[in-house]
């Protein structure tokens, strides 16, 4: 049976600007490999209401998990909560569990749970709530979105959260070799690799450092001795 399929959805200004660098995307994409999930797509939206919405309810009719990353904070730009509850048609507002939450860790750290950081327990009404064991404001998650922070520390424990709770398949296996030669040499014999494992992800990926190049042909599935045939085969065609 195929893999069950994900999607992420990268919400923020401060990214498409090049302000900040996206890592989550990365991360994402190696932890769901590990547990056999395949990442089929990402979006990058920028602070928009109509964008986010569009892409959350695109993204959701289209794949098993949408992952989102980014705009659940305490500032007035936050607004991917509201967003979400609005594509779900579902109300939102303090929820209770989330401010005791909230009031717990302020009370702890001495700083005062003001408005501004209430933002933070807005959650669409029949959400679950997902543990952020770093700076404690949830993230949630409603039917099969899952909203999680854009700092890569609090995202990176939010997905240690969910992870557990989604349905597995096999996990992507891959294996790769560096051919010293130019890819318009390797094309023609790579070609007919990939026709006779097509049950296989075969990639080329080119390199140049310190005067030498080629590529790191990397090969990818699902099934460990096809991955290792193909490999013999192309480590005999490049000895």
């Amino acid at each position: 049976m195929a893999n069950p399929t994900a999607a992420m959805l990268v919400i923020g200004d401060e990214i498409l600007s090049g302000r900040t660098r996206d890592s989550n995307m990365n991360y994402l994409a190696k932890e769901l490999t590990r547990v056999g999930i395949d990442l089929c797509e990402a979006r990058v939206v920028s602070d928009d209401r109509k964008a986010i919405i569009k892409a959350v309810k695109a993204l959701s009719a289209a794949y098993d998990s949408v992952f989102t990353s980014g705009g659940i904070g305490p500032t007035h730009d936050d607004i991917t909560a509201e967003c979400i509850a609005e594509a779900f048609d579902t109300p939102i507002g303090i929820r209770d569990d989330a401010r005791a939450l909230l009031e717990a860790h302020y009370a702890r750290t001495g700083a005062e749970l003001n408005d501004a950081r209430l933002r933070m327990a807005r959650i669409p009404d029949g959400a679950t709530l997902i543990d952020n064991p770093v700076s404690t404001a949830p993230g949630f998650t409603i039917q099969n979105v899952h909203v999680m922070a854009g700092v890569p520390a609090v995202f990176e424990a939010m997905v240690s959260s969910v992870l557990p709770t989604l349905t597995g398949g096999q996990p992507l296996l891959s294996q790769t070799l560096r051919i010293e030669r130019g890819e318009g040499e390797i094309a023609g014999p790579l070609a007919q690799l990939a026709a006779d494992f097509a049950d296989l992800s075969i990639g080329s990926y080119p390199f140049q450092s310190n005067g030498i190049y080629g590529a790191h042909i990397v090969i990818r599935g699902h099934d460990g001795a096809q991955v290792d045939a193909a490999m013999t085969r192309l480590s005999e065609m490049f000895a």
